[in-house]
């Protein structure tokens, strides 16, 4: 039986991300709206004001708009203005991550926070992915509990120029995934819990958890205590339309390193944690190439260091995203809330868009 102390200690070999190289991947003033000279009340809310062109044709050229200086601090209101961008809001279903509602439409980053969470691009493991996230900062640290975002446009071009980004593009990858039953853990501590399945699919019906997976292009099967067991095959690129070219949209995120950090998961075996990333014909990767997809990305990294009130809207196609894991003292307090944008079905890569 596993103790408490070993079930926060990272298993030996673990791959921790850097996150960045030191120097952001973009200058930040190139994604930056100071919104100090805006009253950022209702007259600033129209789609046609100055302040929703301005973010409008940020998102459009870059893929990522940071407003500072904002002066807000609930997160209602915080939503109103990402929705400037954020026009059409999804419904968290089908997602691997716990996610509660911190406000309408707003949810909780739905992990714990000393796990440190590995860049990945929202839903890329199932077939209705989002196009977009805006990520609403109501409490922050001073000095550090930053997200990052990587340039995912020069990270595709790096990944493959490499022998691995090429296996890739060959074989495609498989999401491998187990879903808990919530009643099997009913009354204990939830050790080795990532997300329920009723919780994921937003149903207390296994017919409907079934029949809501499937929806998703998953592949399902019943375990032993009622384990939902999911597989999706797919490209590990995915086609961005707004700039007609295939892009990488997958990570190390999706594998059971994900859990190197995570408490009551941490301690489990990898063939006993809840995901698995193998290539597409189901051969596994191998360390170095799980280290490699993971500098990929670290080399393009950008820091997005939150004040309160502070928003970020961030494309799905052009950046991953993830964050350091974050160690609170008895007086602070870290919260970001997240919207999830527009649903679409992927289509994968496409031919001669490389």
């Amino acid at each position: 039986m596993s103790t408490s102390a070993e079930m926060l200690q990272p298993l030996p070999g673990v791959i921790e991300p850097r996150w960045w190289s030191g120097s952001p991947a973009l200058p930040p003033e190139s994604f930056t709206i100071d919104c100090s000279g805006y009253a950022m009340d209702a007259g600033d809310l129209g789609k046609d004001g100055e302040l929703a062109q301005r973010m409008n044709a940020l998102f459009d050229e870059v893929g990522l708009v940071y407003l500072t200086n904002t002066r807000l601090s609930d997160l209602g209101t915080m939503r109103e203005f990402a929705k400037l961008v954020v026009e059409h809001e999804m419904r968290y279903k089908g997602g691997a991550n716990p996610r509660d509602s911190l406000a309408k439409s707003v949810y909780e980053v739905g992990a714990p926070l000393q796990a440190w969470l590995h860049y990945h691009h929202e839903m890329a493991y199932i077939s209705r992915s989002t196009t977009m996230l805006g990520f609403l900062c109501s409490k922050a640290l001073p000095d550090r509990g930053y997200t990052f975002v990587s340039d995912n446009l020069p990270a595709t071009d790096a990944i493959l120029e490499t022998e691995f980004g090429q296996k890739l593009k060959e074989l495609g990858i498989c999401y491998h995934r187990n879903l808990t039953d919530r009643e099997a853990f009913r009354g204990t501590d939830q050790i080795g819990v990532y997300n329920h399945w009723q919780k994921s699919m937003l149903t207390e019906d296994p017919d409907e958890a079934v029949k809501i997976a499937k929806s998703r292009g998953l592949e399902v099967e019943w375990g032993p205590d009622r384990l939902l067991k999911t597989r999706y095959y797919v490209s590990a690129f995915e086609y961005f339309p707004q700039l007609e070219r295939n892009v990488l949209y997958s990570s190390v995120a999706d594998d059971g390193m994900w859990f190197d950090a995570w408490p009551k998961v941490m301690h489990l075996p990898y063939d006993e944690r809840p995901l698995k990333l193998t290539f597409g014909d189901d051969t596994e990767m191998t360390r170095e190439e799980k280290q490699l997809f993971v500098d990929i990305y670290d080399r393009f990294g950008i820091p997005i260091q939150w004040n309160v009130g502070d928003i970020a809207i961030v494309c799905n196609y052009r950046f991953a995203h993830g964050r350091p894991g974050i160690h609170l003292d008895a007086d602070e307090e870290r919260e970001l809330g997240v919207l999830i944008g527009e649903s679409y079905e992927r289509v994968g890569d496409l031919p001669g868009k490389w």
